[in-house]
């Protein structure tokens, strides 16, 4: 029987979402032991169901992959004409809102397993993680740098290189130390100060004359 497999970006229902959220509760609890068996009876529903809805267990954790990136946003920037404050404020957004999604225990849980199957090539989750994770977020946040450029407002040659050093700034070491255990957690009022910290260093590389010293500089 033909099926439509569903994505993140046709929409999730509720019980979809439900779904998914099973799936990443299922890796902060036994890691790479996913089976399409636990997660039908996490989620209360059939494995067919499953199949229809995703494929196989790859389509499973793909969809899983983009709901958890979903979770981070370009800031409050929708195409609308850019000034200085709405530039820093947005780009300040989604540096606090990766920095809070990825130190989640269910993004920790879920890079931890992509990262034991690239090295072991057990499935092809490394894969996935990097193309609907770090990739499908730089293609989010790019619009709002060429904005930026466009508005005057930043100079660079190249987005790919200006979204990497602003995700340098952003991360620093905190993904690598969550990773490997660290086990010191990330206040809002920690994150917030990190991410307006990553944004004013950011705009002191990049910013262009029409910026007009809206950020603070960087400590």
């Amino acid at each position: 029987m033909e099926t439509d497999l569903i994505s993140v970006e046709d929409g999730l229902t509720a019980r979809q979402q439900a779904v998914l959220d099973a799936v990443l509760g299922l890796m902060v609890e036994s890691g790479d032991q996913l089976t399409m068996t636990a997660v039908a009876r996490r989620a209360n529903c059939s494995k067919e169901t499953l199949y229809k809805w995703f494929g196989d267990r790859d389509g499973l954790l793909k969809a899983t992959v983009r709901w958890q990136a979903a979770r981070v946003r370009a800031g409050r920037y929708d195409r609308q004409p850019l000034d200085a404050a709405l530039l820093r404020e947005s780009l300040a957004d989604f540096a606090a809102n990766w920095l809070d999604v990825i130190s989640s225990s269910t993004s920790i849980a879920l890079n931890r397993v992509a990262i034991a199957h690239a090295g072991s090539r057990e499935s092809n989750l490394g894969g996935i993680v990097l193309a609907n994770g770090r990739f499908a977020i730089g293609e989010r946040v790019k619009p709002l740098l060429e904005a930026g450029r466009k508005a005057g407002l930043l100079a660079f040659d190249d987005s790919e290189t200006a979204f990497r050093t602003f995700f340098g700034l952003i991360g620093r070491d905190v993904q690598i130390r969550l990773l490997l255990g660290d086990a010191a957690s990330l206040r809002a009022a920690d994150i917030r100060s990190d991410a307006e910290r990553a944004t004013d260093q950011f705009l002191a590389l990049y910013g262009a004359g029409k910026f007009n010293g809206q950020s603070r500089q960087p400590a």
